[in-house]
């Protein structure tokens, strides 16, 4: 029986850690089997479900298993069970050694401890507590065998557990969203914001936020901007009955048709604000189409009395005019429309660009963010505020960390778009680089992701633009890297902690998910 104890122990260990990655993985896609569904096809099932290492132990093991037992029944003569039990023994007790090693080197990846997380992560570990004890006392002669089977599966054991929390989960979410929305219906006279966009969102919604701080205004903070996020966002800053305020600015979000829909039933926008619609997540859309369309849910909810603003500069925006039923503005760089840009440079502070006979001068970089700024002062002007007082506002305007920011780090100039980069904003970086006087350019990236059948083919593109640009591009996705060779055609990086840090007087560009510590050690020097 103490044998038996060990086993489970042992077994349960070795389970713990495939456990915690999946867990990891699943919550960084938010739960959802569609964006998980998408990670997978673009970075290879297998290795994302069951990782590398394991399963090489475990076929080496199962292996070993099928060639002891045949030598042992061929040549002895005799049951190869007692045998088997001990190798399984052994594969299990190495993959728990290797578990805790990483935990000791603190290399295991974890979610953050959620209710939602800690309630799967237990059920999981529940079950494998339960199958391991019934498997291992039940059966003596191949137990341990059947436990290195279950060590194997762990995702699909998350899967479970997710799914048997799933209808609480739901109800939980149901009456989240049931609070807000009848907190919201109190507040007639509220003017809410909506904004959504395929790139932008972020930053038009700060720069909003900075050209109303003098009126009674509160906007969803950094990365809320889903149902459930927005919903106890609003409960929260609605039910404080000291300070309501007259004014909420909301970005919304949204991976599939409905979401957007289901946003403006929650918060009931007076004003829509369409920052631009390009391919970002069209993966989990399935086409530009649908992605237009489910854009054009905020367009479709505001009110005759409301206002809609879009920027035609993105030509798909341009189709959701005829879906409004309230007036339209259109801001642009491009003639047309009825607030326009002209002049338009890049300088060392930020942006500059002219609207009529004014002049702007905004510390944000990229020129490609200038539709966002004149989203953001078409608004502004028709809620009331004077155009000098937007343009010196505009000029004393922070730009949201890790979205186009610019800083200077051990005398490195360090351009950072990780929060949520795009395809025009990928390119605005190149070209941005392209314009800085500074010999030694490095990039830094993963690549863009959820691109679907366009994925390979955009960092092809992304290499062609970088060449004669960058010095040494460093990527930390092997698929992306490959297309992005194609066309930048000289051999990329793959990063790792040996990677070489930077020079000063370098330029460090850094696009997509990559790590804060992936730039501090390129920033060690």
């Amino acid at each position: 029986m103490q044998l038996t104890t060990i086993s489970i122990v042992l077994a349960v260990i070795a389970c713990i850690s495939p456990l915690l990655t999946f867990a990891y993985l699943w919550q960084l896609k938010e739960w959802r089997i569609d964006r998980l569904r998408e990670h997978m096809r673009s970075e290879g099932w297998f290795s994302q479900l069951f990782g590398k290492t394991r399963p090489i132990i475990l076929l080496f093991g199962w292996l070993m298993i099928g060639i002891t037992s045949l030598y042992v029944f061929i040549e002895m003569h005799i049951s190869p069970f007692a045998i088997l039990n001990q190798i399984s023994i052994g594969i299990i007790a190495l993959i728990a050694l290797l578990n805790a090693l990483q935990f000791a080197f603190k290399r295991q990846p974890k979610p953050v401890w959620t209710s939602k997380a800690l309630l799967i992560v237990a059920v999981s570990v529940l079950i494998d507590v339960g199958i391991l004890s019934y498997i291992l006392i039940n059966n003596k002669d191949l137990g341990n065998l059947s436990s290195t089977i279950i060590i194997a599966i762990q995702p699909v054991i998350v899967f479970i557990s997710w799914t048997l929390l799933n209808p609480l989960d739901q109800l939980a979410k149901k009456r989240i969203r049931t609070s807000a929305k009848i907190i919201r219906s109190k507040y007639k006279d509220l003017t809410v914001i909506g904004i959504t966009g395929s790139v932008g969102k972020t930053t038009t919604k700060e720069l909003l936020r900075h050209l109303l701080l003098d009126k009674k205004m509160i906007a969803t903070p950094n990365y809320v901007n889903s149902d459930i996020g927005v919903a106890r966002w609003i409960s929260k800053v609605l039910n404080n009955n000291e300070n309501i305020p007259e004014i909420l600015i909301v970005e919304m979000g949204a991976y599939r048709h409905g979401e957007i829909a289901s946003l403006c039933k929650m918060t009931k926008p007076n004003i829509g604000i369409i920052t631009a619609i390009g391919s970002q997540h069209i993966a989990l859309f399935g086409s530009q189409e649908a992605l237009c369309k489910a854009k054009g849910e905020l367009v479709e909810a505001i009110p005759n009395e409301g206002k809609v603003y879009l920027n035609t500069d993105s030509a798909p925006c341009i189709s959701l005019i005829e879906k409004a039923k309230c007036p339209v503005i259109k801001i642009g760089t491009g003639g047309h429309a009825d607030l326009e840009a002209y002049d338009i440079e890049e300088t060392s502070n930020g942006i500059k660009f002219r609207i009529g006979e004014k002049t702007y001068n905004v510390p944000l970089h990229g020129t490609h963010n200038v539709t966002n700024v004149l989203l953001s002062i078409a608004v502004a002007k028709d809620i009331g505020i004077e155009e000098e007082e937007i343009i010196q506002k505009l000029k004393s305007f922070s730009p949201p960390t890790q979205t186009f920011s610019v800083t200077n780090e051990n005398g490195i100039k360090v351009l950072n778009d990780t929060h949520n980069a795009s395809i025009s904003s990928f390119r605005a970086a190149i070209a941005w680089a392209k314009t800085q006087p500074i010999e030694n350019k490095i990039l830094l990236t993963s690549g863009l992701m959820e691109l679907g059948e366009l994925q390979d083919n955009i960092h092809t593109e992304m290499g062609t633009l970088s060449k004669n640009v960058f010095k040494r591009v460093i990527f930390l996705h092997k698929r992306n890297a490959e297309s992005f060779q194609k066309g930048f055609n000289i051999p990329v990086e793959s990063y790792s902690s040996d990677s070489i840090p930077l020079d000063s007087q370098s330029l460090l560009v850094c696009i997509g998910k990559v790590p804060n510590s992936a730039i501090n050690h390129l920033l060690s020097k």
